[in-house]
């Protein structure tokens, strides 16, 4: 169900991605290259063939993006088509599915709270949910949020296989309706060994933030929607940010998603996000994630100490290289490095990342679609996040 390796699976698994996790993209810095500052030149028209890329050789039915500087738009682009049926452009202010970049929204909402003194960090699981999972009492909030818990992925469970065709047409069929409880999806986590020991090893764990929501949930006495609307949507005014819990549609102007069949595309615009939950149901826009991205490292909703904790990493992925906050990644470019998180579910594919400084920040949607182009599209979206900030 997830494609948290997703440069390492089958053009099948690579378009039937439910809940993008871990970065996709990393490349070394290049030896002597210019430090990115304040002062990138933005070209426009390199930015605007990087995102045509993602819709050509990368296979996307159509893709979006926004490069904000400063906290004004440096350039906004659309490529590609609203959907296969249409010869309407992808709107520029269209609303898409972001999928694990929900987690950065929650990690935000824990880190406030542990500046309220509601929650500590380094302090066992059980003490704020007893009973919520097996061994909490040996694993801390902390690694939890990094994903150094050891906590099987529940979207690993064979239940949400989708390596074959009559996988991807159960999931067309069925699959996108059915309605999950958190407490439903981690039981399923629960029944399989941990990948290792508490703080032993690194390994992306939807089944992680799904705990954490639980956990904003039991400290607040509200749902973590609820204080993730309260303290960060509406503040920084994203009204066109949502949490649908179990509504199916995407409410705004938006680019539709497709599966591959033999048959045909599949449109999987409308599923049940929650089977996503905390970990990924999130809806938003180029404009409000940039937005989200530059209020966050521009110290509007941490204070330095949380972020500081915000930004202290652990190695991730072999391969690609990265490394990984709590809720954010770390994502090393040719001249620097940017902090954000990418995020897909059923036919989206997102990314939104900045400078540490939140002076720049660049998001970007995609719809991918064409499984023999899958292998081009993510080192495009690496290129063109890469000129975005290294120019």
């Amino acid at each position: 169900m997830t494609e948290h390796r997703t440069v390492r699976r089958t053009a099948l698994r690579l378009a039937a991605a439910l809940l993008a996790g871990t970065s996709v993209l990393a490349f070394a810095p290049v030896a002597g290259a210019a430090t990115a500052t304040t002062t990138t030149r933005t070209d426009r028209a390199a930015l605007q063939h990087g995102l045509d890329a993602l819709t050509t050789e990368g296979g996307a039915v159509g893709a979006v993006a926004e490069l904000r500087d400063h906290g004004r738009v440096a350039w906004r682009g659309g490529s590609g088509l609203r959907a296969l049926d249409s010869t309407d452009p992808a709107p520029l202010d269209g609303e898409f599915r972001a999928g694990s970049v929900n987690k950065t929204f929650v990690a935000t909402v824990l880190l406030q709270l542990t500046a309220e003194g509601r929650v500590r960090l380094d302090d066992p699981l059980e003490r704020y949910l007893p009973g919520a999972y097996p061994g909490g009492d040996t694993i801390t909030v902390r690694q939890v949020m990094s994903h150094t818990a050891g906590i099987y992925d529940y979207t690993e469970d064979p239940q949400f296989a989708h390596e074959t065709e009559d996988d991807v047409r159960r999931i067309l069929d069925t699959g996108r309706w059915i309605t999950h409880t958190p407490d439903e999806l981690i039981a399923v986590a629960a029944r399989h060994a941990p990948y290792f020991p508490p703080g032993q090893g690194w390994h992306y764990s939807n089944t992680d933030y799904l705990l954490i929501g639980k956990l904003v949930d039991a400290v607040t006495g509200h749902s973590w929607r609820t204080e993730v609307e309260r303290r960060i949507l509406r503040p920084l005014g994203l009204r066109h940010t949502y949490l649908p819990g179990t509504a199916t549609a995407i409410p705004g102007p938006h680019s539709h998603g497709y599966l591959p069949l033999s048959t045909g595309p599949a449109d999987v615009t409308e599923i049940n996000p929650s089977m996503a939950g905390a970990s990924g149901e999130l809806i938003s826009t180029t404009d409000d994630l940039a937005r989200f991205q530059a209020a966050l490292f521009g110290g509007r909703l941490l204070a330095p100490a949380q972020l500081a904790e915000l930004t202290t990493t652990v190695p991730g992925d072999e391969f690609p290289p990265t490394r990984y906050g709590l809720g954010t990644e770390q994502l090393r470019l040719s001249c620097t490095t940017v902090w954000g998180h990418s995020g897909g579910i059923l036919g989206y594919a997102s990314f939104v990342f900045g400078t540490r400084d939140g002076t720049r920040q660049l998001a970007l949607s995609a719809t991918p679609y064409d499984p023999a182009k899958g292998a081009v599209f993510y080192p495009a979206v690496v290129s063109l996040i890469d000129h975005a900030f290294c120019g």
